[in-house]
């Protein structure tokens, strides 16, 4: 793994993934050149702290991820590019298509093509999201314990691997869907060394969740709020959720191996060791605080998956990625986190808006 002494680019890099990615690299020594618009809350908090931990090795650039000029010079002057600037929210692709299709297929496909106008052999990693493959609506699954499973043994053991059939489903679906097929493509079209996560639920310290996005880390400041947890749908859905620096183990490793890997497009989650349901999470956050935590329940959203869990095999043979962090640690961490950074119950509520940044 070398940057050949150049600075690495991180797209959307003062949101939740990308802060901590970014203060990874820093601590190896990498100068990183953090692209950001800044439009999400929280994130000029992350910028900052990110400045302040590393004098000199943090460089901003504050740009919406379709200028075209800004973001050719950006990549003229990195040694790889980690691409997770994005709109992040199913809820907002439906209240604006155009939004979405625009920071989330146009911004990718201006990215590509500063990377091929720059050097072809600048290596791109591209978070993507297990929306690709639709809502699974195909999937035979029986309530057991709060929690949706499979009845399907191999996907009950496993997960959902990558040789699932895409299906798009609501704008967002589409437009992450087309960039992640994009950024394969220009491996296949052009040699760009590119690798694309197909993200399940990342959680971890620096994440400001909001009910559209990043629902760990909402449930936990609603709770530490003493304010009520919005639940859409009876809560039995289930996720594999992985903490963040197990992603971010991932992302290196993926920069790292990228002339093995080149033009592969990984299932990243938690697994099935890290698959549970909403309820369950509800209930240890109720543990973790001392007392139970509030619930009030709404209608299933579109493309709501009742089902979701990585088969996390190939990640970890191809990028040799150690066993993620259980959950219920990864959610005590969070919930210490959080803790200091002020979330008593007079703590103002998190908006949600379109991001330009992994939350």
């Amino acid at each position: 793994m070398t940057a050949k002494g150049r600075p690495v680019l991180i797209t959307g890099g003062a949101g939740f993934i990308g802060a901590n990615l970014a203060d990874r690299l820093a601590r190896e020594g990498h100068s990183v050149l953090v692209y950001d618009a800044l439009r999400r809350p929280g994130v000029q908090a992350n910028l900052e702290w990110l400045r302040d931990r590393h004098a000199g090795r943090i460089i901003p650039i504050i740009a919406d991820i379709c200028e075209a000029g800004e973001l050719g010079r950006a990549v003229g002057e990195a040694g790889a590019v980690f691409h997770l600037a994005a709109q992040v929210a199913v809820t907002t692709s439906l209240e604006d298509p155009v939004e979405d299709f625009r920071t989330n297929l146009q911004g990718t496909t201006l990215l590509l093509e500063a990377v091929r106008r720059a050097r072809e052999d600048l290596p791109l990693v591209f978070a993507s999201t297990n929306k690709v493959y639709g809502n699974l609506a195909d999937l035979a699954l029986r309530l057991e314990d709060d929690a949706y499973r499979p009845e399907a043994q191999e996907i009950r053991l496993n997960g959902i691997g990558e040789d699932r059939p895409l299906e798009f489903h609501t704008p967002y679906g589409c437009s992450k869907g087309a960039a992640d097929q994009y950024v394969l493509d220009y491996a296949r079209s052009f040699g760009i060394p590119t690798a694309v996560f197909r993200m399940s639920c990342i959680y971890g310290p620096r994440q400001m969740g909001t009910e559209d996005q990043g629902w760990v880390a909402h449930f936990l400041i609603r709770a530490l709020q003493g304010k009520p947890v919005s639940v859409f749908g009876d809560g039995c859905q289930v996720r594999d959720i992985l903490f963040v620096d197990d992603a971010v183990d991932a992302y290196v490793a993926a920069w790292r191996n990228i002339g093995r890997v080149r033009g592969s497009a990984f299932n990243l989650g938690g697994g099935p060791s890290n698959a549970v349901s909403l309820r369950q999470v509800l209930q240890h956050i109720g543990t973790l605080l001392g007392s139970p935590v509030q619930v009030q329940h709404g209608d299933w959203r579109a493309g709501d998956q009742r089902y979701y869990v990585s088969d996390t095999r190939l990640a970890t043979r191809a990028l040799g990625l150690w066993p993620p962090t259980p959950w219920q640690d990864g959610l005590a961490a969070l919930a210490d986190w959080l803790r200091g950074q002020n979330h008593t119950p007079t703590a103002a509520a998190t908006p949600s808006h379109p991001a330009e940044a992994l939350p």
